[in-house]
């Protein structure tokens, strides 16, 4: 197990294959990732790293003191995005440590963690889609409904986790086995196989698969 990496979404777009054949492809940009703090088993109970990844736009950015401190010590600018990657004792990074979309291979697979677009509330169609109530016949002003959602008296309740119209989007979701099309490290681009979770211009992290070959 070795750290992940901090990207941002730029978009989609088709890809060539030597073959000649078309891939659809979302593009992630990685900006500098910088180890900032190292976790160990001594000290804090597990391992882990953690990144700092994305400038602010501001020249002023309110932040805190002790990341002030960290940044201050690292000589480089403070980062907007912190996040913190569980990996082995073999894979600790030193502090200060710089990544790139090197990190990663072409081929490779990989699980993407992002925050799914919001589309606000939606019905039991949309959100889950539900087939919908019969156009005629009896069904009146209710061809969209869910229809019932309980039982009889016993036990005379709804159950938890039933499927019903409600908040859709915008949840942390990851998207597994992805696939590594191609690698630009002049511009630090990494091309994903398939859609990937989030908006255009929102932070998505990326590790090596769980599921996939090592």
């Amino acid at each position: 197990m070795r750290t992940g990496i901090i990207g941002t979404k730029i978009g989609n777009t088709s890809f060539f294959n030597e073959d000649g054949s078309v891939s659809p492809v979302t593009l992630v940009k990685i900006e500098e990732c910088v180890v900032s703090g190292v976790k160990t088993k001594d000290k804090d109970g597990y391992f882990a790293i953690q990144l700092a990844s994305i400038d602010y736009k501001s020249k002023n950015p309110k932040i805190k003191k002790p990341q002030k401190k960290i940044f201050a010590s690292l000589n480089i600018k403070p980062k907007k995005i912190v996040k913190e990657f569980r990996v082995i004792e073999e894979n600790l990074l030193k502090i200060g440590t710089s990544i790139n979309a090197g990190h990663f291979e072409k081929e490779q697979k990989i699980d993407v963690t992002g925050t799914s677009i919001g589309k606000g509330f939606a019905g039991v169609i949309k959100r889950h889609n539900f087939s919908g109530q019969r156009a005629s016949h009896g069904v009146s002003l209710s061809h969209r409904k869910a229809g019932s959602t309980g039982n009889s008296q016993d036990p005379g309740r709804v159950f938890k986790g039933k499927k019903m119209e409600g908040h859709m989007g915008n949840v942390r979701v990851t998207k597994q086995n992805l696939k590594i099309v191609d690698i630009d490290l002049a511009n630090n681009l990494i091309a994903i196989k398939g859609s990937v979770p989030g908006k255009k211009n929102t932070t998505v992290f990326i590790k090596d698969s769980v599921k996939g070959k090592k």
